[in-house]
């Protein structure tokens, strides 16, 4: 009998960590479809006040490059630093944009400028989705008698999904002039 309570409990504990596990990976799993959405934005945002501001080269190449290294960063704070630069480039950009009123009214870009900001949206809420499933899955890690579970099985903490503190990025990118 009590072999079977062991048992019983073992199970239970199990499936509710590999339950935790599955669904900090599906949060995980929406941030980068936002944020695949918000790299495939920003060409096209890029482009669009580039025919304004050629002379601006540098503010763009900063953007291409700070798109590339977000592509390519891999975890959750390496993902995070990548995306802080993003997000600063970004700044440099609408900036820019500041300067021609002219661009301000053609409508490519204001879509493109709603459509950016809708992302973000959806990119904060992600990150808070994900977040408080690794806060579940690390709290379940930690505590008695789940954390004997986790030992056995060895589950692994997960890192949160954080803006540098300080980081221009605490705040959406802001795209109303």
């Amino acid at each position: 009998m009590i072999v079977l309570v062991i048992v019983g409990w073992l199970v239970l504990g199990y499936n509710g960590l590999v339950r935790l596990v599955n669904q900090t990976k599906e949060a995980w799993a929406d941030i980068d479809v936002q944020l695949k959405r918000r790299y495939d934005l920003i060409p096209n945002l890029v482009e669009a006040v580039k025919g304004y501001a050629a002379h601006e080269s540098g503010v763009f190449e900063k953007v291409t490059q700070a798109r590339a290294n977000a592509l390519n960063a891999q975890g959750p704070a390496e993902k995070g630093k990548a995306e802080d630069a993003l997000s600063g480039a970004l700044k440099s950009v609408f900036a820019v944009a500041e300067a021609y009123p002219q661009l301000r009214a053609v409508e490519s870009f204001t879509s493109l400028q709603t459509e950016l900001s809708d992302t973000e949206n959806k990119i904060q809420a992600a990150r808070r989705f994900y977040n408080g499933n690794v806060r579940d899955l690390n709290i379940k890690i930690e505590t008695f008698p789940s954390n004997i579970i986790a030992g056995i099985f060895k589950f692994a903490k997960q890192e949160f999904f954080q803006l540098e503190e300080g980081s221009v990025a605490k705040e959406p990118v802001a795209v109303k002039f």
